[in-house]
Parts: structure tokens; sequence; C-alpha cells
């Protein structure tokens, strides 16, 4: 089990250490990570492809997304609005508004990378056994690149520890996820560990359906990116209502999003005093999404 975490913790523990001054650099390293999650995407579509009865593993894998997603919601968005009662924060809105084609257009990308894997492989339905050799040798490099992003996105460790805002959400987010991803497994008849690696993804659907995937197959990795790209297009809806009254809710809800997908929604709606604290929980989210999944996934394995 600990070899089988150490060999995928590796690349991304060795990426966290490499420090990138330079900006050409860290944008080569954006862009080099974003064509491997459209490929690993696309490697996705092909393992749902060569899955035998497809029709009945896409209403699975729907109705593992559609419970997770409600057991999780209502277990995260139970407990954080006590944070805004207990810690009230000052929002100040732009009030311009955001297209929705500009907020979706990359979710829109992603979804459309896994369509074209999947129409692909039903097409040309060759032998599909290489996918999984091949998804697990690029989720490595993919690890080692996200670490690298991790390790140069600008928040240092004092920067973090200050912002108990950002920090008690990323707590609470993480300490209300588990028991709904315990909840949804329950009710699922699954194994706990699976619910738990499910409730590990914080919004985060391109790296959480990679990493599910990979650890128990394509069922599971296509539930995971729906549950978390579903939880992502609530975030862009509800945000803008909650984030006047209770925008640490807001915060909280949009995951790991907060410091990047979801960021500019909530500077407009909520004001430059909620942009730290939504980057310090969804750094802090972030980080733990490989962490904590890998971990679950592991407890499975001999």
């Amino acid at each position: 089990m600990f070899s089988g975490m150490l060999l995928i913790f590796s690349p991304l523990i060795i990426g966290y250490l490499i420090p990138i001054k330079q900006v050409r650099y860290l944008n080569a390293v954006n862009t080099l990570t974003m064509r491997l999650v459209m490929v690993i995407l696309v490697l996705m579509g092909l393992s749902l492809a060569g899955l035998d009865n497809l029709g009945q593993h896409i209403s699975t894998i729907l109705y593992f997304a559609v419970t997770f997603f409600i057991c999780i919601g209502a277990t995260n968005l139970l407990a954080l609005p006590v944070l805004d009662k207990l810690f009230p924060t000052e929002t100040h809105g732009h009030q311009h508004k955001l297209t929705l084609s500009t907020m979706m257009s990359e979710s829109g990308k992603l979804i459309a990378a896994v369509a074209v894997g999947l129409v692909v492989g039903l097409l040309l339905n060759h032998d599909l056994s290489w996918v999984d050799t091949a998804s697990e040798g690029i989720l490595l490099l993919l690890l080692l690149l996200i670490g690298i992003q991790l390790r140069n996105s600008g928040m240092t460790l004092k920067q973090i520890i200050l912002n108990k805002s950002g920090l008690m959400i990323a707590a609470l987010v993480v300490a209300t996820s588990l028991p709904g991803g315990l909840l949804a497994a329950w009710w699922l008849d699954i194994p706990y560990h699976h619910g738990l690696a499910m409730a590990s993804g914080f919004g985060w659907y391109s790296l959480a359906g990679i990493l599910m995937g990979d650890g128990l197959g394509p069922v599971y990795g296509g539930a995971s990116f729906i549950l978390e790209l579903a939880r992502e297009l609530m975030a862009i809806m509800i945000i803008p209502i909650l984030i006047r009254r209770y925008p640490l809710t807001a915060i909280g809800y949009g995951g790991a999003t907060a410091m990047d997908f979801t960021l500019p929604i909530i500077q407009s709606t909520g004001g430059i005093r909620c942009v730290p604290i939504a980057i310090v929980s969804g750094f802090i989210l972030s980080l733990l999404v490989p962490v904590l999944m890998l971990f679950f996934l592991s407890l499975g394995t001999n």
C-alpha cells in the first residue's frame, strides 16, 4: 500500500521542491499542464468507450455523481454558515456582471475533451487496453507539474497561517465533505474509503476525475469528474446570491476553485476583502486534493 502511495506522491513532492522564478518558465509549465489534462481527459473518454454495457455504466456514473453531489453539498452548506455567524466579514462588490460564456468556457473545453475520447473510442472500436498504462504515465508527469504550480503560486507559509478565515474555511470544508462522502458511500453500498476519496475532490474536477479514474477505473473517474464539475457550476450560480450575507459560505462552497476559476466572481460580487480569504482557502484545498484522494485510494490496495 505505502509503496504505491510513495510512487504516486513522489512526483508531487519533487515538483513542490522546485522553485521557478522566471515567468516564461512558469507559463510553459502552466501551458503543458493544461495540455496534459486535456490528453488525459481524452483518454478517460476512450476508457469509457471500452466499457461493456456502456449505457448501464453511464447510468451508474450519473447516479453516483448525483448522490455524492447532494450528500457533500448538504453537509457543506449546513455547516459553513456557522462561520459567517461567528466571524462576520465585510463585503464590497463591484456589481459588474460576468458573462456566463466567460465563466463556463474552460469547463466546456474539458467536457468536450472527454466527449471526443468517448466518440473516437466508439467509432474506431479498436483494442483500448493501452489506455490505462498511458494514463498512468501521463498522470505522474502531471502531478510533477502540479507540484511545481503549487510551489510557485505566490502563497507563502506566513500568508497562509496569518489568514485565519481562509484556514477555517478550508478546515470546515474538509471536515464536512468527508462525512458527506461516508453518507453517500453508505447509501450507494460501496466501500467507505471509496466514498472518502470521492469526497476529496473539493471542486477540482479535472484532477479529481483523473485520479479516481486511475485508481478505481473509468466509472469512478467519470462520476468524480461530473460531481466536481457540478459543484463548480453550482458555485458560479450561488456565489453571487450568498456572498453578501454569507461571504465565507460562498467562498467555502467554491472549494479549490476559489483560488482560480471562481475567484473573479468572488472579487466582483464580494469585493477585494474576500480575495485573500478565497486564495488561501482555495490554495489549501487544492494542495489537499491529491494528498487526501491518493491516501484514501491507497487504503484499498494490497
